[in-house]
């Protein structure tokens, strides 16, 4: 009985031993096999370090491949604190190339971690400063490879393009918009040390950084930089308060060229206030827009069969009353008899009142939100406004009239030309849009491409072409004649809009705008420039806002490859106003009848004899009376 009881504890303990070894190998299992790469990364983050190498971010591009936010290549000062034997030596050393006091460089030297970056003092540094340092082979001091943020063009586009803060985040525009894509992802170089920190003479393992994903944008370089040169001028010939420009495509809603002024250098600006930085005027500005705003009642009258153009006749007797509120029209008199279409062309407020009234307020406002005023366009930029249009339930016979000619509501520019688009593109309303598309940064194939993104239907393409009508007229034969372009059938409207503070409105401070497209029968471009408190100059719409449109508009004829039409509108004009004249050809005849058939134009002569033998301008082409021929006679 006793061995009995002897055998049973032998057997016992033998289980127990048996179980012990199970678990030792079980455990042993694990940390060799499941649990092995947690524990060698910890491992390995007790005795590696990591030089840290900055990626690339994204370039950016216009839709043809010309850089408009790039990198350069920069080095920066990281330390090794434990490899760092002479403290007070490399502290000395540093602090001098660097401009730094002493005790601020040591704070650095001296603190208690693997890596110190040395910010901001050593960062980004000039090759002269990194040079200096390299050449002092100072152990425990390093020089790292870092990614700086380059616009080429400096201020070119710079709201748009927004700046990258000292870390290369995307603090605003579309380096903040599309900031997660543009980033990329940081590499190292990776070596081994000791407790103490000191290198051990191991191999170094290079972890390549990965670049940020490159964008391409709408934006047309070339227009853009028509666009900024023509701002500048304003800036220069007017001293505004502000200026913005917004060129668009109205059949997709594409952002071709935006810009403001003031503006800003991307590559500086640390040397701008937050208001300068941030403020995108052409989606952030809100302002009342004045007659530019009368393409939506005009619109609006149209589609409802409110108005016939030609048949409807309307007396302006230079102002309207309306519930006791007197309206003047800007023609002292008034007009007297018009057409709707006159009315247009006028732009004269007491007609456009007329519109409004039998249109209804309950018709207008609802038109008025379906061109997307009164909410956010949607473009993928930050900082986009919503303007501000009258509650329905507060809006009287007085807020309709109002309305009616642009007064009292408060829009943004996106929110004008996107509008305007769609009324001339045949009645669709686009979301406008600055990405084109997002493309590898190794091989440049699209991985992600934007598509127009239609949102409704407004007006009937009958209607559209009948407003296209209405304002080439406008250009033509009314207040837009300075955007009228020989040759070329120009649509558009002026707007001229009291600035209003506090509710008050501002005496002789206006902003004068200017919304013009092209070609008129099928158009392929829409300008909309607008100058805030011209100076020096009487402020109109027409004789600020619309030469310099005229100007953007020439230059993308040969930008868009826009062909001259047949049939362009003749202009009617005014009595003191330079006419066009049509080149003769002269070639063959003496010098005396080619004078005669010369007549209202300056000629400049090479040669001493009595034949013409070749001109320029040549025969056909249009010129300004008293411009110059030149003529080369036969001797």
């Amino acid at each position: 009985m006793f061995f009995k009881h002897i055998h049973i504890r032998i057997r016992i303990v033998f289980l127990i031993i048996v179980f012990i070894f199970i678990l030792i190998i079980a455990k042993v299992f694990y940390i060799q096999v499941i649990d092995y790469d947690k524990l060698n990364n910890y491992a390995k983050n007790l005795w590696s370090r990591n030089l840290p190498i900055e990626a690339d971010r994204g370039i950016i591009y216009d839709r043809n491949g010309v850089e408009l936010a790039n990198n350069i290549t920069t080095t920066s000062l990281v330390l090794i604190p434990n490899q760092i034997k002479d403290k007070e030596d490399t502290t000395k050393k540093l602090a001098e190339i660097l401009g730094v006091s002493y005790d601020e460089m040591y704070k650095h030297v001296s603190k208690r971690t693997s890596i110190e970056r040395v910010h901001p003092e050593g960062r980004r540094l000039s090759y002269e400063i990194a040079d200096k340092i390299d050449s002092l082979k100072l152990k425990g001091v390093y020089l790292v490879k870092e990614s700086k943020r380059n616009y080429p063009n400096n201020n070119y586009l710079a709201h748009t393009l927004g700046y990258v803060g000292i870390d290369n985040q995307g603090l605003s525009g579309i380096e903040l918009q599309y900031d997660k894509y543009l980033t990329g992802k940081s590499g190292a170089i990776k070596y081994l040390s000791d407790a103490k920190g000191n290198k051990l003479n191991l191999s170094e393992v290079y972890e390549q950084p990965q670049d940020g994903i490159n964008i391409n944008l709408t934006i047309n370089y070339k227009l853009q930089e028509v666009l900024e040169r023509e701002l500048t001028n304003a800036v220069k010939r007017y001293n505004p308060d502000h200026v913005i420009g917004i060129i668009m495509d109205p059949n997709s809603g594409e952002i071709l060229a935006m810009s403001s002024r003031p503006d800003f250098d991307p590559n500086n600006y640390q040397k701008y206030s937050k208001e300068e930085l941030n403020r995108n005027l052409p989606i952030w500005m809100t302002y009342e827009p004045g007659s530019t705003f009368k393409i939506i009642t005009l619109s609006t009258a149209l589609q409802e069969n409110k108005i016939d153009l030609y048949k409807d006749k309307f007396f302006d007797g230079g102002s309207i009353n309306v519930d006791g509120a007197r309206i003047k029209c800007w023609k002292h008199g008034g007009h007297g008899e018009e057409t709707f279409l006159e009315v247009v062309e006028n732009s004269c407020n007491p007609g456009f009142v007329v519109m409004g009234q039998k249109i209804g307020k309950n018709t207008l406002f609802k038109y008025i939100r379906n061109f997307g005023f009164g909410q956010k366009t949607g473009i993928d930029l930050n900082g986009e406004s919503n303007g501000i249009l009258f509650s329905l339930k507060n809006v009287g016979p007085v807020e309709l009239a109002t309305t009616s000619f642009g007064q009292g509501v408060s829009v943004t520019p996106i929110q004008q030309i996107t509008a305007v688009s769609a009324v001339v593109n045949g009645g669709i309303l686009y979301q406008p849009y600055i990405v084109k598309s997002l493309n590898d940064p190794e091989t440049n194939s699209v991985i992600k491409k934007f598509n127009k993104k239609r949102i409704r239907r407004v007006i009937s393409k009958k209607t559209s072409k009948e407003v296209r009508m209405a304002l080439e007229s406008v250009v033509t034969n009314g207040t837009g004649r300075n955007a009228f372009i020989d040759g070329y059938r120009v649509g558009g409207k002026t707007g001229t809009a009291q600035k209003v503070n506090n509710g008050v409105y501002m005496v002789g401070n206006y902003i004068t705008s200017f919304i013009g497209f092209m070609p008129a029968n099928n158009p392929k471009i829409v300008v909309y420039i607008a100058v805030d408190n011209a100076k020096g100059i009487t402020q109109y719409g027409g004789t600020v806002a619309a030469p310099i449109a005229k100007t953007i508009l020439k230059d993308s004829i040969d930008i868009l490859s826009i062909k001259k039409p047949k049939g362009a509108s003749e202009k009617e004009y005014q009595p003191a106003e330079k006419k066009y004249i049509t080149i003769p050809n002269v070639i063959g005849l003496e010098r005396k009848d080619a004078i005669e058939q010369l007549k209202g134009l300056n000629i400049e002569y090479s040669g001493s004899g009595n034949t013409v033998v070749y001109q320029t301008p040549k025969a056909g082409e249009r010129i300004l009376e008293g411009e110059t021929v030149k003529l080369m006679l036969n001797n």
